[in-house]
């Protein structure tokens, strides 16, 4: 399954572990401003925003699993599997398949009020990529520097939900996470106190005992705690390279390793991390292979043409060894 975060200290950083049972030769896709989008709808968008995101590229067309545009807004598409529902073409609404609705609201909005209604009278259709490529349950987080929002379409048709949290995982649907939220009161980053009772003389038995309670398992109900606890709690640095390691470090919290979840006869792993400076444009991310932090920048592109540009990841592990001897 999958977590995503986003996050506002100076500038707005947003992100996400993508965690499955394997890769899908993801890359880091940049779309420059003059990309000619044909939609399904029949819309066509030759000039918008230019996009900086993960995905993959199939048939000259961007499959984004998490973006941001150049006004600084993003989204994210996560696992969401049993609740998703996605619908026929519908005569009286906008219809948009769910593997266009990254680019849909990237090309057009700068900000979340925009998404949110340009989300108004929109139906996400069942429609397929291709024969080889059918729609994913997904539902998704749409941030931008002063807001954030998860956004499902289930049985009831399209909800949208304020995110004081701005952090998404999977099932269940997203009201049910913030109610869960509520059995976790308690817990604090300060030092454990007795609050058992006062007739029983208890104490710490150790230092480092902050977030008693929180849950430790891998689920995605669990994670959504854990991660909003600690992305709330989260005391950032002052440069741009602390505040990037310090977001880094709040989704590995939540990272999956080859052995703990078990997907048929395969494992689930955190296949890539990401980190997006959107007020900058700068994409950092990590991969299960290589916990080294790299970067591609959108003010290094030509976004003035109508191509798209992909970065393979670098996914070889390089060890620094500080004191070999030259050979």
């Amino acid at each position: 399954m999958c977590t995503a975060i986003s996050v506002t200290v100076k500038d707005n950083y947003f992100g996400r572990n993508l965690d499955f049972e394997h890769s899908f030769g993801e890359k880091v896709i940049i779309t420059s401003r003059n990309f000619n989008f044909s939609f399904r709808n029949g819309k066509k968008i030759e000039k918008h925003y230019a996009i900086i995101g993960m995905g993959i590229e199939r048939k000259g067309f961007p499959l984004y699993f998490d973006a941001t545009n150049e006004a600084g807004l993003s989204a994210a598409g996560l696992n969401f599997p049993y609740s998703a529902k996605y619908t026929e073409e519908k005569a009286d609404a906008c219809n948009v398949a769910s593997f266009e609705l990254i680019p849909w609201i990237l090309t057009q909005c700068i900000s979340v009020k925009d998404a949110v209604r340009l989300l108004d009278n929109m139906s996400i259709t069942n429609e397929a990529f291709d024969e080889m490529l059918k729609p994913s349950p997904l539902h998704w987080i749409i941030a931008d520097k002063f807001e954030a929002v998860a956004v499902e379409q289930t049985k009831d048709g399209i909800r949208v939900f304020k995110s004081p949290v701005g952090v998404l995982t999977n099932n269940p649907p997203f009201d049910m996470q913030m109610f869960n939220l509520t059995n976790y009161m308690s817990a604090t980053a300060e030092e454990a106190k007795n609050m058992f009772s006062d007739k029983v003389d208890l104490r710490p038995y150790s230092k480092g005992m902050g977030g008693l309670s929180l849950p430790g398992d891998l689920s995605s109900a669990s994670r959504f705690v854990k991660t909003s606890f600690l992305k709330l709690n989260s005391v950032f640095g002052n440069t741009e390279s602390e505040i990037v390691n310090q977001f880094f470090h709040i989704l590995y919290s939540v990272y999956q390793i080859r052995g703990a979840v078990k997907a048929g006869e395969k494992y689930e792993i955190t296949h890539y991390t990401s980190c997006c400076n959107t007020d900058k444009g700068i994409y950092y991310y990590t991969t299960y292979g290589n916990s080294g932090i790299n970067a591609v920048s959108l003010s290094e592109e030509n976004l003035e043409d109508d191509k798209l540009k992909c970065y393979d990841l670098i996914r070889e592990q390089k060890i620094l060894f500080q004191n070999r001897q030259k050979l």
